[in-house]
């Protein structure tokens, strides 16, 4: 892949975004995420951590814009960007941002599409799109409130200002705030933590609470009920119930 970096470290996957000089976004950006989300679907691989030098991602390519003016064509056609982060979003497995520097429009996007986000001190993040006239279109007027609240989502999709990483740890944008020197091993450390817990039901967690999000209560309680069926049928589930029978700490292998 030409800007996504793809390795691995124990049970945990990095994923650095590597187009200099800011990592703006465009297509083969979205399509290598794309890509990235499906090798890292391999079992062997429990925990996900995305992140990007010395910026995460400083917003969208606008260049081709432009062109997208001329042609009559729509700015986000041919856009695979709410596609990965869709797909981000689904993983099957614990996904952590480490933001460098800015996160901006499509970066803060990409960012609120993982289950964590931890800042470096500098970090600034926003969802500037308005100041060009138009709106967030991946994403950023629809997990922004699920994260901060429906009025402060406002404020922030509204005016396009950035918001600092201490704001963003106040807000709750932000779930953890390092020294940038210390920002990805710190990451790479609550990502391995994680892997080695119980990654299955970690997932299972993740799905019924994303896919409950604003369902009548009904529906959603049955979603969780059909999540916690789906674990009690694992491996993972007989060693966790047996390991605290028996008082020894649980070998978890994400089966």
């Amino acid at each position: 892949m030409e800007f996504v970096q793809y390795s691995v470290d124990g049970a945990v996957a990095l994923v650095e975004l590597t187009r200099p000089p800011v990592n703006a976004l465009n297509g083969q950006v979205a399509k290598e995420l794309l890509e990235m989300v499906e090798v890292a679907a391999d079992p062997a691989v429990r925990a996900v951590v995305i992140t990007g030098r010395p910026h995460f991602a400083a917003g969208a390519d606008i260049t081709g814009f432009q062109a997208a003016f001329d042609s009559g064509a729509s700015g986000l056609e041919g856009n695979q960007l709410p596609g990965a982060n869709r797909k981000i979003e689904q993983l099957a497995k614990p996904v952590f941002a480490a933001v460098h520097g800015y996160a901006l429009g499509g970066g803060l996007e990409l960012a609120m599409a993982a289950d964590f986000r931890y800042l470096a001190e500098d970090a600034q993040v926003g969802q500037p799109e308005i100041k060009l006239g138009l709106i967030p279109g991946a994403g950023g007027t629809q997990r922004l409130p699920r994260l901060i609240g429906f009025s402060r989502a406002k404020e922030l999709n509204y005016t396009g200002r950035f918001a600092d990483a201490a704001e963003a740890l106040r807000i709750g944008l932000a779930d953890a705030v390092f020294p940038a020197d210390e920002l990805l091993e710190k990451t790479m450390e609550a990502a391995a933590v994680l892997a080695n817990g119980a990654t299955v039901a970690i997932a299972a967690a993740k799905r019924a609470m994303n896919e409950g999000w604003g369902r009548p209560i009904d529906d959603a309680l049955a979603g969780e009920r059909a999540a916690f069926d789906d674990c009690f049928a694992t491996s993972d589930a007989r060693e966790g119930v047996d390991a605290f029978l028996n008082k020894r700490d649980a070998n978890f292998t994400g089966t």
